[in-house]
């Protein structure tokens, strides 16, 4: 798959597509290029088969500054549909990640602020360089929250937490992030590149079939009734046994060996 403009595409025998996002001059700040790339080749990897596993990460020392404010929206040239879209780039940049079936890893290299921690929040999953700080940082410029963070940051951290750091405005470093579950884990700069790597490659062999159903299930999870999440959960895991992967996990610990998924 081509790089996009602003973006570098690079993808794995064993299906981890990373797509890096690549202004380092900018501290990988949003332009009106890079929030189209990123989007359409996140879309892109979830439709393609052979792509396993989404790990979106930053060039040089930052993972996305939020919007480059030295390129503002053009808004009084802008077409009609950009008018009157509701979601614009920041909410297609949320709607596409979440909407992706596949595990997304946010390999949080350096600061992430802005639309930068939303499109962190949007992913599966947060691994955070020790130097890493995530803020929201929109009320340091008499701004409210976008790109969902009003909605993904209570869901990750809880109310309070989530009220506590969007008042202040204040950074979060990766030690926090990590205790009170906004990153899976936190880990020294050097060694983040290596971590992502093999964190990728394990959900990379898990079952594809089996993980959309798990993601489906999640997201639903906080606005589901307990009765309504245990059908679903009965629906998908009967999906899940009508499988060749269920036959082949089944056959393999008879075996005494690892599976090997297929999707299928």
């Amino acid at each position: 798959m081509p790089d996009h403009a602003h973006l570098r595409v690079d993808t794995t025998p064993d299906g981890v597509r990373t797509l890096t996002l690549d202004r380092p001059d900018k501290l990988n700040a949003v332009n009106g290029a890079l929030a189209g790339a990123l989007a359409s080749a996140v879309a892109d990897a979830a439709v393609e088969d052979a792509v396993r596993v989404v790990v979106i990460t930053g060039a040089g020392r930052a993972f996305c500054a939020g919007l480059d404010l030295s390129e503002p929206p053009a808004l009084p040239t802008a077409t009609r549909a950009e008018r009157l879209d509701p979601y614009a780039w920041v909410g297609t940049w949320v709607r596409t990640v979440l909407g992706c079936e596949k595990p997304v890893i946010a390999a949080v290299n350096g600061p992430a602020a802005g639309a930068g921690f939303g499109l962190a929040l949007a992913c599966d999953v947060r691994l955070v360089a020790g130097s890493a700080r995530l803020t929201a940082g929109y009320v340091r410029r008499g701004l409210s929250p976008d790109a969902g963070v009003s909605w993904l940051l209570p869901r990750h951290v809880g109310l309070s937490r989530a009220t506590d750091i969007l008042l202040t405005g204040r950074d979060v470093d990766a030690a926090e992030a990590e205790r009170i579950g906004l990153a899976a884990a936190a880990v020294p700069d050097a060694e983040l590149a290596a971590h992502t790597r093999a964190y990728a490659s394990r959900l990379a062999a898990g079952p594809p079939i089996a993980q959309a159903l798990t993601k489906r299930l999640l997201s639903r999870s906080l606005d589901t009734p307990l009765d309504a999440a245990l059908r679903d959960e009965l629906v998908h895991i009967k999906q899940c046994f009508a499988t060749a992967d269920v036959a082949e996990a089944i056959t393999a610990f008879r075996e005494k060996r690892e599976p090997v998924f297929r999707g299928r």
